[in-house]
């Protein structure tokens, strides 16, 4: 991969001034586009981020790999009352979860996160997004902006170059799970739900696009104003909703459980096909990174799954007193990070390495000590270089930390969604950026 980037890397370097007008355009179509998050348009920088077919290819086996064991967790939390005790969900969740299953894909999409080692193949997940998983249309839109530099039209001169399509590929994935469910219709007519509280990401607008380019009816939904009537679930149109495509987080819905009745009731009553239903709360919730190092989960995963569990899952323990004291967590900080059981866009997420003195860590360890958080070993990103002259031209070269998200649709891997941050920590909440994604081959 050092080849392919050291190349692009020389690429804006020989021809600077022409890069320079380059990133102008690249940036004027960001700020134009749909790639926007809570109403801000994505930070990206100047140089895509790049993997080999041979890493494309370790990205689907180990997607699909983690994949196939938490399918097995889902099974067992199903299946194994005492299992479910580990989880310590609510009565009402958890009698949403153990609903029957209707359909034969127990995770229908997921964003698999990842710290990936380039240089040694190695890695350790991070998190594991079910329902909520986002960011497709951050990577179509600046995959469409980095063909608008200089750069890149020279680097395919000597480079194939092959992106992910994530939308079209998910309504395949969509209707395939459908299609296996116990009350499918013809011509299903869709809703894609979630809290939206006024603003609609154009995400959805992007699929909802997508649904209807293939020949069906496709609805936005606030999940608060559906209603159910006589057995049907309905949109605030008033059209009955087959299907639903569930962005709403599970943690959200409990935490709204009153005002989404009708939504709950439909599900509960099989009246409309929920696609992903809430068994997904099962290995959204991060303390499954807990249980996969237990011993009731390793009573049910094969040699092979132990080790890879083993090999690939950070160290991850309820944040007690004791644990605390065991690893000398307050003196140790840049060793670990702390974390909520279950939360998203990294609410509540402290690291002792992100330049936190050791007062304030110690300070944010003990007062969620028995408050629903983990405390889990802290993984160092893989670094690359790169240059941010879409927003300064006077900018230098420097070394950007990784993340990897493997979309995984239906059982497959689909695609890769890349972020980068200028600190140790990618995050919403310190310095995270989006980059194109793109898979390269010499020609």
């Amino acid at each position: 991969m050092q080849k392919a980037e050291e190349f692009y890397k020389k690429l804006v370097d020989d021809n600077f001034a022409e890069s320079l007008q380059s990133a102008k355009k690249q940036q004027e179509y960001i700020k134009t586009s749909t790639a926007r998050y809570h109403g801000y348009f994505v930070h990206t920088l100047y140089m895509p981020k790049m993997f080999t077919e041979e890493m494309a290819a370790y990205f689907k086996k180990a997607a699909e790999s983690m994949y196939k064991i938490l399918e097995k967790v889902i099974h067992e939390y199903q299946t194994n009352a005492e299992y479910r005790k580990l989880f310590g969900f609510d009565e009402k969740l958890e009698k949403l979860i153990l609903r029957p299953n209707h359909y034969e894909c127990a995770l229908p999409i997921a964003r698999i996160d990842i710290f990936f080692n380039e240089d040694d193949f190695s890695f350790k997940f991070c998190e594991f997004n079910a329902d909520g998983s986002s960011a497709m249309n951050e990577d179509k839109e600046l995959n469409q902006a980095i063909r608008l530099t200089s750069t890149f039209d020279k680097f395919t001169e000597k480079y194939n170059v092959r992106t992910y399509e994530l939308f079209n590929s998910w309504v395949k994935a969509f209707m395939d799970i459908y299609r296996t469910y116990d009350r499918a219709v013809e011509n299903p007519h869709i809703a894609i739900v979630d809290f939206f509280g006024g603003d609609i990401s154009r995400e959805f607008t992007a699929f909802q696009k997508a649904f209807e380019d293939s020949g069906l009816t496709c609805e936005i939904c606030e999940i608060t104003d559906l209603s159910y009537e006589n057995g049907k679930l309905l949109s605030p149109s008033g059209k009955q909703i087959n299907a639903i495509y569930r962005r709403a987080v599970t943690c959200d819905i409990m935490r709204n459980y009153d005002k989404v009745q009708p939504f709950i009731k439909a599900a509960e009553n099989n009246d409309v096909c929920l696609i992903g239903d809430f068994k997904t709360q099962v290995i959204h919730n991060k303390i499954v990174f807990k249980i996969l190092h237990d011993d009731m989960t390793s009573a049910f995963l094969t040699d092979e799954e132990k080790q890879y569990v083993k090999d690939h899952i950070p160290y991850t323990a309820s944040l007690t007193q004791e644990e605390i004291d065991k690893h000398d967590v307050l003196n140790t900080k840049d060793k670990w990070v702390i974390k909520p059981e279950d939360s998203y866009a990294s609410k509540g997420v402290y690291a002792g390495v992100e330049g936190m003195s050791d007062h304030a860590w110690k300070e944010e360890v003990l007062s969620n000590v028995d408050n629903h958080y983990l405390l889990q070993e802290y993984c160092t990103p893989y670094a690359t270089w790169n240059i941010d002259i879409t927003h300064d031209e006077n900018a230098k070269y420097k070394k950007y930390s990784n993340i990897t998200g493997m979309y995984v649709y239906n059982g497959k891997l689909a695609g890769l969604y890349s972020r980068i941050a200028k600190n140790s920590i990618i995050s919403t909440q310190y310095s995270e950026m989006s980059l194109p994604t793109i898979v390269v081959s010499e020609k």
